[in-house]
């Protein structure tokens, strides 16, 4: 699952890389407003995205990391 904001480079950066390795996966578009992202903060502790789930792994506002986890985990 990822969390997301369809204007953020940086989760158009992750959306790109999980494209590219065939990574399925489910968006979840958070409010603009870091004030209005209470599941992200629920969730992570932060507000910031992208952010990813998969199962009981979480990655928060971390662009780099969630690439090169799914880099790992979904190479061809």
């Amino acid at each position: 699952m990822l969390y997301q904001t369809d204007w953020c480079s940086y989760c158009l950066r992750v959306r790109n890389a999980f494209d590219e390795l065939g990574v399925e996966y489910q968006t979840v578009n958070v409010p603009d407003d870091h004030a209005d992202r209470d599941q992200v903060r629920d969730l992570f502790g932060t507000t910031g995205v992208p952010s990813i789930t998969d199962g009981d792994l979480k990655i928060a506002d971390d662009d780099d990391a969630i690439i090169a986890y799914a880099r790992k985990k979904f190479k061809k």
